[in-house]
């Protein structure tokens, strides 16, 4: 599930993304994105890649649940879930984090 969230923010996004319980996992410098997921460890959980643009004002999200880790070592594809009820809560609890 893709959505955007306009700032001006308060505060980095490494922070509210830590005040929403995700934690980082690195940043792709060739997508320009940075990921985090939901809970740290295990399945399944929320995975979270997050663009910055329009010079930090903006910011894309795109959420999805990884049900299992992926089958084949080194194998990108798994068993997600990119909408529905669950994700559509989740979005709406970070919405609701970052405009506090």
């Amino acid at each position: 599930m893709r959505f955007i969230i306009k700032g001006p923010l308060k505060e980095n996004v490494y922070n509210l993304m830590r005040k929403a319980g995700y934690h980082f996992q690195g940043k792709n410098e060739e997508k320009g994105e940075l990921n985090f997921v939901r809970p740290p460890k295990g399945y399944p959980r929320f995975h979270l890649f997050v663009k910055i643009e329009n010079e930090g004002r903006n910011l894309i999200f795109n959420l999805h649940l990884d049900q299992k880790r992926p089958i084949y070592e080194g194998a990108p594809a798994h068993a997600g879930e990119y909408d529905g009820e669950v994700v559509e809560r989740e979005a709406k609890r970070i919405k609701q984090i970052f405009r506090k």
